[in-house]
């Protein structure tokens, strides 16, 4: 069960992290839609588990994408940093999942229509 400080902690990072996708790293990534979805906090504040759903345009795959974000992390990192540095004292290591839950939601809803 997380605190009442991780809950803040978490729809900031998850609020910053879509801004920074959608505004700042289009040059990078492309014009592939990628969401926030989730953002989870360790106890002690150090390490964000971000879960990001990711729509193609183009050519490509989720996974490479998902790989290319990661190659970028110190990046994000930094960026974060940036937008959160006077809230935050210590600016948590990023992990990022892909999160298939839409793709799970789809395929449910495609099984329920045969």
């Amino acid at each position: 069960m997380q605190s009442t400080r991780q809950n803040k902690i978490c729809r900031l990072i998850q609020q910053d992290m879509g801004d920074i996708f959608l505004k700042e790293m289009k040059p990078v990534l492309g014009n592939s839609l990628i969401t926030v979805t989730q953002v989870r906090i360790t106890p002690d504040l150090s390490i964000a588990r971000i879960y990001v759903s990711i729509m193609i345009i183009g050519g490509g795959t989720k996974e490479a994408l998902l790989q290319l974000i990661r190659e970028n992390t110190a990046d994000l990192r930094r960026r974060l940093g940036l937008r959160e540095g006077k809230q935050l004292r210590i600016i948590p290591h990023l992990e990022f999942y892909l999160d298939d839950s839409l793709d799970y939601i789809e395929n449910i809803e495609r099984l329920l229509k045969q």
